[in-house]
Parts: structure tokens; C-alpha cells; sequence
């Protein structure tokens, strides 16, 4: 039995054989409710089994084109979204030299709320505050939840797939007020298309 073999059974033990646990290209994922989200997260970093004492990455994720424009058959191990907003976490334990994924939905696409990890691993703090900011996920316990990477006075959420690819606003720095202000975008939306252009002959005989 490989190692993910290993692992795959052992989440198996834990969580039952009703537990949404994908093994593919080599990693493992396993998929639970959002009313799971902390206590499952807390059973993954307790399991002396298991021992995933630390989280190295948490992200979210827009699902809401996700398969557009696919042909063909869903390939296997594909994500079949729940919901539109998803939270990811990537765990890694030292003591066995392993890691795997976690992924929960925000049931309310228009409200997306989760419970807060950093009781659970400190180091997603920052993280769920990135989350906060691009995808407008709200985590129930931060002690700090606010914008990290956008401006105070931002108006929306840049990751989201339904955000302007210029922006709402945009801001300059006014001589006459002394001061930064905000103005609605100048910049006028266009399609732009890149073009290949080569010589005649291009790599003939080269």
C-alpha cells in the first residue's frame, strides 16, 4: 500500500466510508459540509494518525463558470461544484511527511460565510483575511477580519468572476484638494486580441 493508499484509509477510518474523499494525480482531497468545516479540520490536526499540525496555504475559489465552454466527457477525479464560493485549505504533517486538501462551500452565494480556522491553525489568519478581500468570504471568529491586499475604501471583491475587469473606481492624487480622491473608471472597455505576425518563410530552413 503507497503512502496516499495509507492516508486515503485512514480518512476512511475516521470519517467513515460515506466521507467525499478523492484520491487524483497523486493528491487526496476530502470534501466536507460547511457545518463541518472547523470540527473536522480540528479532528484532521488531532488524529494522532493523521497530525496535520499545520496549514500552509487557504484560498477561495468562484465556481460560478467553472466548466463553461468544456467539451466532452467531465475528466475523472473534476471538481462538481456545490455552490458557488468555495474555501480550500492544504495540509501538511511534519511528523508523517504527508499532505492533502480540505474543501467546503458557503451555502448563500450572495452572503458566503464559513467558521474561522485560526482557532484551529493561527497561521490562516492572514489567509482568511485574503479570502475576505478578493472573494468577499466572511469567516465567523477572526479576531481581525479586514482587507489586506485592496485599498480601505474598495468597493467590491476582485476575484469574483463577475467583477469589471477595469474595476469600479479608480483613484488619483488631486493637487488642488490636497488629497487622494476617487472617480468612477476612465479607461474605456475594449477587446484586445494579440496577433501573431512573422516574416514570409518563417523558420524554413532555420
Amino acid at each position: 500500500m503507497s503512502r496516499l493508499e495509507n492516508l486515503q484509509q485512514q480518512l476512511i477510518t475516521l470519517f467513515g466510508e460515506q466521507a467525499k474523499i478523492t484520491l487524483s494525480t497523486d493528491e487526496i482531497t476530502l470534501e466536507v459540509a460547511s457545518e463541518q468545516w472547523q470540527s473536522t479540520c480540528q479532528r484532521l490536526r488531532d488524529e494522532p494518525g493523521l497530525n496535520f499540525e499545520t496549514c500552509i496555504d487557504l484560498c477561495g475559489v468562484d465556481y460560478s463558470t467553472y466548466g463553461a465552454g468544456r467539451v466532452g466527457e467531465t475528466p475523472a477525479g473534476a471538481v462538481v461544484p456545490q455552490a458557488r464560493f468555495a474555501v480550500v485549505a492544504h495540509l501538511l504533517s511534519l511528523k508523517h511527511n504527508w499532505r492533502m486538501r480540505v474543501r467546503t462551500y458557503a451555502t448563500h452565494a450572495e452572503f458566503p460565510v464559513l467558521d474561522s480556522l485560526v482557532e484551529v491553525w493561527p497561521a490562516v489568519n492572514w489567509f482568511e483575511r485574503e479570502a475576505f478581500d478578493l472573494f468577499g468570504i466572511v469567516f465567523e471568529g477572526h479576531p481581525d477580519l479586514r482587507r489586506i491586499l485592496t485599498d480601505y475604501g474598495f468597493i467590491g471583491h476582485p476575484f469574483r468572476k463577475d467583477f469589471p475587469v477595469y474595476g469600479n473606481v479608480e483613484m488619483r492624487y488631486d493637487p488642488e484638494q490636497g488629497r487622494v480622491v476617487y472617480q468612477p473608471v476612465t479607461i474605456e472597455p475594449r477587446e484586445v486580441i494579440p496577433r501573431v505576425i512573422r516574416e514570409d518563410g518563417y523558420g524554413v530552413g532555420r
